[in-house]
């Protein structure tokens, strides 16, 4: 699909659902991988991730361009356009959007495991990313005091 074909699909369910049109640019972006699309609020532009579209289908990019239209639709009627806010939520129940995307498959990039926090009194193990000082937390099992270790690394496989 061109951007070209996106930005007249995103103009049909601009006055398919919300009755009102969509004066702005629609484009594809292939940087987007965690998120299925942005609004942009100087530009008031819209970008959809192709590989939503590629890995979902057309409902569910459908339903990211109708989320997206929210922000826009109530950011220039000056209502509560963030994700937060009540007219928000209201507008995608309404329209039937998602409030999250699907993830796309294999884009779970996880950091890996450097430190465990270790209960001394149960031996309750909390994995962590970065390094945090055991002495302002307690278990919380047990509400014992918890240790620092580095994590072990896994075995090759």
């Amino acid at each position: 699909m061109t951007n070209e074909q996106l930005q007249q699909w995103v103009e049909r369910v601009s006055l398919a659902s919300f009755g009102r049109p969509f004066t702005h640019k629609a484009a594809f972006n292939a940087r987007l991988r965690t998120t299925g699309g942005r609004y942009f609020l100087k530009s008031h532009n819209i970008e959809i991730s192709p590989h939503q579209l590629a890995a979902h289908g057309e409902a569910e990019t459908e339903a990211i361009i109708k989320h997206e239209l929210c922000h826009y639709h109530l950011h220039l009627q000056r209502k509560g356009y963030q994700h937060r806010d009540a007219d928000f939520k209201a507008l995608l129940e309404q329209v039937g959007a998602t409030r999250h995307c699907r993830a796309l498959p294999g884009a779970a990039r996880r950091l890996p495991v450097k430190y465990v926090l270790a209960c001394r009194n149960c031996g309750m193990e909390y994995p962590r990313k970065r390094r945090v000082d055991p002495r302002k937390y307690v278990c919380g099992r047990c509400r014992g005091k918890l240790t620092l270790h580095h994590a072990q690394p896994s075995p090759a496989p």
